[in-house]
């Protein structure tokens, strides 16, 4: 099975392109999405999670505040360390877990964090989606209500736009017409396929 290890910056468009890939017919994996299950009440990464920060990171529900968590993150690299140490292994763990069982001509598996993480024996590929950061940070505030500072933070936690495109075997510019991005979809969908088919 021919894994493809979809990354790029915050707000750099990465759903947007896992959903033209799914379209095609790709499998898609999305670790934003696991990283949401594993930390669902009485998970045990959440109790870890309260156990190392205080409930103060927890809503009066009982499950995670994201927001606080995360502009906790942007501002503390220690509580940033102390998260991914946390939440990355038992994401990683669910991802393999699902990516073993996963049917499909390909998989797509969407890892933010795939060049910071070190994780690029996990998939064959790497793919970045790209754009500017200035372009992140205006879709930071306009989608999420950030602050232009928070909206930095959150880049400057990242790895650098040059170490993304460095790590990459494709990319897609996601700052030109949205149609160019179906376009570019379609070739790397042939693509993968005649690589699969190849293997």
């Amino acid at each position: 099975m021919l894994r493809i290890g979809l990354t790029g910056g915050i707000a750099s468009g990465k759903t947007t392109i896992a959903d033209l890939f799914a379209g095609f017919g790709a499998t898609v994996i999305d670790t934003d999405r696991i990283a949401r299950d594993v930390v669902m009440p009485g998970a045990p990464a959440l109790t870890a999670l309260t156990r190392a920060l205080g409930r103060g990171i927890l809503g009066p529900d009982g499950s995670l505040d994201r927001l606080q968590l995360r502009e906790r993150i942007f501002k503390d690299p220690a509580t940033r360390r102390t998260v991914e140490g946390i939440l990355h292994p038992a994401i990683i763990s669910e991802l393999v877990r699902q990516a073993e069982v996963a049917p499909g001509p390909y998989q797509v598996l969407v890892i933010p964090l795939l060049v910071e993480g070190g994780r690029r024996e996990l998939v064959d590929r790497v793919l970045v989606v790209d754009c500017s950061e200035e372009q992140q940070i205006e879709r930071l505030m306009s989608r999420d209500g950030e602050t232009r500072e928070n909206a930095a933070l959150a880049l400057a936690a990242q790895a650098t736009r040059a170490e993304r495109l460095a790590a990459a075997d494709d990319v897609i510019a996601n700052d030109r017409d949205p149609a160019r991005l179906v376009e570019r979809v379609a070739g790397l969908d042939r693509k993968y396929r005649r690589l699969t088919a190849k293997n």
